[in-house]
């Protein structure tokens, strides 16, 4: 897809022309009025307040949960500000590949952006702790640590680095384990195994052994039935089952311990944000709020549905990992995560804020959310 003009056809139009006549005075004064006049009939949209903005993704067009979540605020913002500001959304691809988005944004191709902060690691090391930690928060906890902790003053003191305002926009819930194609039955298994995960958790498999490649999401499908990959985790049954990961993947491992809440990030060029009114940065910022809710209810509303129908229809094989991988694995994620926050000091800030916040947020959650389910399960087993 294309949009604007094109410049090297312009500029060999423009050296095809021949020269212009010198203008004699009264002809210049008369096409200078013409432009003036010209550059006024065209100024009305700007008068009437009214702004038009390319949003890029890094999603597929209308994939579940997520292409549809950044549609959602596209719509929200079009609504809400009655048509002062227009979104317009590119999927991945359609205006710039995948992990292009935020340079879209930073060179003012596009003026916002939807994606996932660990997409950004290359740039700026901090934004991998933004999205996730192994065994780290919980979506409600996340959110918390955002909105009443220390999360966002940090993400905008990050994102501001790099040109951008930050807003969180989403969230996955606790996401499933990955899909592989040999059972992982000790820590060991992962050494030589080549595995699609990104963020943190892909640094601590790294750390196990395994071989992690980075692909966006419209690709790992193509990826696992070439045998490119061995193993590859994207969100949970809702999106998997949309990328059909159950004709190429055997096992399907749970839980998430990577991917306990991953954040979405609503980027938004510094510059594009700031020339906006004040009522109009407000609705952006209220309506990335709503969309963060609504993804993550989204997630927790068809990830039922669509497990049933992997075990049920497609006969998937569903694992549990065992304690013995876990502590494991939580052994190297603690020694990784502390060697990478050490690496750069707003990423250290990060690290021990969220290590804090799950410290105090640990007692709340075992004895209130973990003690009802557990609770739930004996009451609904007993029936």
């Amino acid at each position: 897809m294309t949009t604007g003009l094109n410049p090297a056809k312009s500029l060999k139009q423009a050296k095809g022309l021949k020269p212009a006549k010198s203008l004699k005075r009264r002809d210049f004064l008369t096409t200078a009025a013409a432009t003036v006049a010209s550059s006024t009939i065209a100024a009305p949209a700007i008068a009437q307040g009214k702004r038009q903005w390319r949003m890029v993704t890094t999603w597929p067009a209308h994939f579940p949960g997520l292409g549809t979540g950044a549609q959602w605020l596209a719509e929200n913002v079009n609504r809400l500000s009655d048509g002062r500001l227009t979104i317009k959304l590119y999927a991945a691809g359609e205006l710039v590949p995948a992990f292009e988005a935020l340079d879209a944004v930073l060179n003012q191709t596009a003026e916002i952006g939807h994606g996932a902060p660990y997409y950004w690691k290359g740039k700026a090391p901090a934004t991998q702790f933004l999205a996730s930690l192994p065994f780290g928060l919980t979506a409600q906890e996340h959110n918390a640590w955002m909105y009443f902790g220390s999360g966002l003053a940090l993400a905008q003191q990050v994102y501001s680095d790099l040109g951008c305002r930050f807003f969180p926009a989403g969230n996955t819930g606790v996401q499933m384990g990955g899909w592989f194609n040999k059972k992982i039955d000790h820590l060991d298994d992962f050494k030589g195994l080549k595995i699609r995960m990104p963020g943190l958790g892909g640094e601590v498999v790294k750390a196990a052994g395994a071989t992690v490649v980075n692909l966006p999401g419209g690709d790992i499908q193509a990826a696992l039935q070439s045998g490119t990959i061995d193993a590859a985790e994207w969100i949970g049954p809702y999106n998997d089952l949309a990328f059909g990961f159950h004709k190429n993947a055997d096992y399907y491992y749970t839980p998430g311990w990577h991917e306990p809440a991953t954040v979405f990030d609503c980027f938004v060029n510094t510059r594009a944000y700031d020339a906006l009114p004040t009522d109009l940065q407000a609705i952006l910022t209220y309506s990335c709020q709503a969309v963060n809710q609504r993804i993550l209810s989204d997630f927790v509303s068809h990830n039922g549905t669509s497990l049933r129908i992997l075990e049920e229809k497609h006969a998937v094989t569903l694992l549990h990992y065992s304690p013995e991988i876990l502590s494991g694995l939580g052994r190297l994620s603690a020694q990784v995560l502390d060697a990478l926050a050490s690496q750069d000091p707003i990423s250290r800030q990060i690290y021990d804020s969220v290590i804090e916040f799950r410290s105090r947020a640990r007692r709340w959650s075992n004895i209130s959310q973990n003690a009802y389910l557990k609770a739930r399960e004996v009451a609904l087993n007993s029936l």
